[in-house]
């Protein structure tokens, strides 16, 4: 039996140790989104206040990173160097503005487990931007585990209702994860999947090329500038940008669930940008498939959704695909060595 090759998944112990925070941080985000809403499954704070404040709390977070080697007269003339990059990162920075918000909306349409599952249909799509951006050729085992991904995520669709425990709570629960005909809530679910791959692939592209020689913080800075102005476009678009800083909906924001929401997601903000720095997006489609067993778990326990046949099928089939993906990873690691003074920087972190 072919064996798995950690060395080639996992270069160093700070990527393992990235890509289980990573994990475990999607995975809280999923929960406190879904224990923040209604009885309705709505929510009563304005979500595109969240997603800019918690942009604003990821610059925040970046600054300081940055700051603690470096100094601000620094922070500003590499600013004015990379404005390139600057520039650059206002794709990605859109695409993840439509993907933070979307987040909110299909979470109140589908129950967490279900949620992630109809992520996973992103795996084919990443593989196809990631030959195109880099060039690099996906073998034929790999696509056969994207492929085992992909079905194993419709799976979750097939009713396989032979469970009969179901509360009232669940039975609304389940007809909302139930629900994947064609609608807007699918039609939203695969736009959110075109924005993850799309803008995962190029902020990994801008990392690990155009933007190789700038310091990762300095590019968590552009991208969240870039991503404060695309959510207060989207404010003023919607027509809600007075509306949304008012005293009373800033307290709706300021309760703890949303709080927890706001801290939660700007931590995942950092952690994916080290991610794809030290890893690559192919690798990141299979962490957030790994997510999916502990989302189901953990949704059983806090809001009594069931697990059911197809999800029990599901989970299975997508942990084949990661181990058959696993015995053949890509390695993206750029040669460059465009990692040094970040590791060095990180690894004082966590001495701190």
């Amino acid at each position: 039996m072919t064996r798995i090759s950690w060395n080639e998944l996992f270069p160093s112990k700070l990527s393992q140790a990235i890509f289980v925070v990573y994990i475990l941080l999607f995975v809280n985000q999923g929960i406190l989104v879904t224990a923040s809403q209604q009885s309705d499954n709505h929510y009563d704070y304005n979500i595109v206040t969240v997603v800019l404040l918690t942009e604003v709390l990821k610059l925040i977070i970046s600054t300081i990173l940055y700051c603690r080697k470096h100094t601000f007269p620094q922070l500003v003339n590499e600013l004015r160097g990379s404005y390139k990059v600057l520039i650059l990162y206002f794709v990605p920075a859109a695409l993840y503005c439509f993907y933070n918000n979307l987040a909110f909306i299909n979470l109140s349409s589908f129950d967490p487990t279900t949620y992630y599952l109809l992520m996973q249909l992103r795996v084919v799509v990443t593989g196809i931007l990631f030959q195109v951006i880099f060039k690099k050729s996906l073998s034929r085992k790999q696509w056969i585990s994207l492929g085992i991904l992909t079905i194993g995520s419709m799976l979750k669709q097939i009713p396989m209702n032979f469970g009969e425990y179901q509360s009232t709570n669940t039975k609304s629960e389940h007809s909302k994860s139930q629900s994947l005909a064609l609608s807007f809530s699918a039609i939203f679910i695969f736009i959110q999947i075109f924005c993850s791959c799309f803008a995962g692939v190029y902020n990994e592209y801008l990392l690990k090329n155009q933007g190789s020689n700038v310091n990762i913080f300095m590019q968590n800075i552009f991208m969240y500038v870039d991503s404060i102005v695309c959510n207060i476009i989207l404010l003023t678009l919607n027509g809600t940008i007075y509306n949304a800083f008012l005293y009373d909906n800033l307290v709706k924001v300021m309760n703890y669930k949303v709080f927890l929401i706001i801290l939660n997601n700007a931590i995942v903000g950092i952690v994916t940008s080290l991610f794809l720095k030290t890893l690559n997006s192919i690798l990141k489609t299979f962490a957030s498939a790994l997510e999916l067993v502990l989302t189901a778990i953990l949704s059983f326990i806090l809001f009594g959704i069931p697990i059911y046949l197809n999800t029990i099928l599901a989970i299975i089939t997508v942990l084949y695909a990661i181990y058959l993906y696993s015995q053949n990873p890509v390695n993206n690691t750029s040669s460059k060595g465009i990692i040094n003074e970040d590791q060095e920087q990180l690894l004082q972190m966590e001495e701190v």
